[in-house]
């Protein structure tokens, strides 16, 4: 789940065969090796216990109920981002999923559309218009852009939800409009809502009823560059990012695009100044420093089921080295558990690693209830045989550096 950032010299990153196949296999990308068989170690050190996303802070609230267990309902639990999220709560002692939804596979178990998942103990998905909120305490509503904002409006009011699709992420709400081709339905639940970096704005999300989780190459965009604008150390001009994303960034409906034979064996760009992302991206940058940022963006699409990099070119300001760069990350986000940086000598590049499924959305996500939950980082053990979902929760990426590189 953890997102990598290497300052200086891009690492190389190649579309790995192990990305192929089954969706519940291990991963691996660029210089990125996630072996099922090697646990990473936290940032303290010792223990191997490595928690999801678990972060300090205070318990939730569920009017009045004391279950000792928060209930979790999972709106649009069959697809990518859904089924990520059942598999984070369902490995962790402090959450129950009591509801799934999924309007096509109503009355089915998510474990025949996903069978890595036939060991958990999970109800049966039904539509939206039949659940039951009566025992949920927090929603994370996983349905597809345009789609949430009137289910989200309908809610009881006690819930704690989090949103992975973009329909609250843009405060303007004629900037919705302009991206998404179509009128906000809940603009005064937008006026609610808090955009939810976890690690830039960790007490707004404590606090919030209503989180918009942030996409995915946002997340990977604004994490390295928030700090180094605010901090003066580069310049808000000429921002250039190059990101590369796997398929399942898609979603899983079936699209012409995305089939075997139209990505294998190649790359291309999309969406080239028509992004979604982009005003996103530059609303974030432009709220850090209180002055309008403008990024030319590119996003590529490679073919490998999940992974993402992000390499971002920035000019320093005057007398500003790229160790000061680093620096300053590594000070930022020192006490952050899922926040890597790295670093090598050479330009000011910097290249920021993350899994869009897990770091981009759904552990991103889940990152807010435990901020709304006060669960201790290590109170999740995974079991032995869960290997898979420790390599995705935090890799470290090291990049492999070749002597011309370093020279270069």
């Amino acid at each position: 789940m953890a997102i990598s950032i290497c300052v200086g010299v891009a690492p190389t990153f190649s579309p790995p065969s192990e990305m192929r196949g089954d969706f519940s296999k291990t991963r691996s990308f660029g210089a990125v090796k996630a072996s099922p068989g090697v646990l990473p170690l936290r940032k303290s050190g010792g223990s191997t216990k490595i928690s999801c996303v678990l972060e300090d802070v205070e318990v939730l609230k569920t009017s009045g109920k004391n279950t000792g267990v928060v209930r979790i309902g999972v709106l649009g639990a069959s697809g990518y981002t859904g089924s990520e999220i059942v598999r984070l709560l369902a490995t962790h002692p402090a959450f129950a999923v009591t509801l799934m939804t999924a309007d096509r596979k109503a009355g089915q178990s998510l474990a025949s559309v996903f069978p890595h998942l036939i060991t958990q103990n999970l109800p049966d998905m039904v539509a939206v218009k039949d659940a039951d909120f009566s025992n949920v305490d927090a929603i994370f509503c996983c349905l597809p852009h345009g789609t949430t904002q009137e289910i989200i409006a309908a809610l009881p009011s006690s819930l704690k939800v989090v949103d992975l699709s973009a329909d609250f992420r843009l405060k303007d709400t004629a900037q919705y409009e302009k991206w998404y081709n179509g009128a906000h339905r809940a603009p005064e639940l937008q006026k609610e809502a808090v955009y939810g970096l976890t690690e830039l704005h960790r007490e707004e999300v404590r606090n919030a009823r209503l989180v918009a989780n942030p996409g995915c190459y946002p997340t990977s965009i604004q994490l390295p560059l928030v700090p180094l604008l605010q901090a003066g150390l580069i310049s808000k001009d000429g921002i250039i990012i190059d990101a590369k994303s796997g398929v399942s960034g898609a979603g899983r409906a079936a699209k012409e695009a995305n089939l075997y034979t139209e990505i294998a064996e190649g790359m291309k760009s999309y969406g080239l100044t028509s992004h979604r992302h982009v005003p996103e991206i530059e609303q974030g940058l432009t709220e850090a420093i209180g002055s309008q940022v403008t990024v030319s963006f590119t996003p590529h699409l490679i073919p490998m089921t999940r992974g993402m990099q992000s390499t971002i070119y920035v000019q320093m300001t005057g007398g500003i080295t790229v160790d000061d760069l680093r620096a300053h990350l590594q000070n930022i986000f020192n006490s952050e558990e899922f926040v890597c940086i790295t670093g090598c000598p050479g330009r000011a590049i910097i290249v920021s690693t993350s899994t869009h499924l897990v770091k981009g959305a759904s552990g991103l996500s889940f990152a807010k209830h435990e901020y709304y939950d006060g669960l201790a980082r290590d109170q999740w053990s995974p079991s032995a045989t869960d290997n898979q979902t420790i390599t995705r929760l935090k890799t470290v990426v090291a990049p492999v550096l070749s002597k011309e590189m370093i020279e270069t």
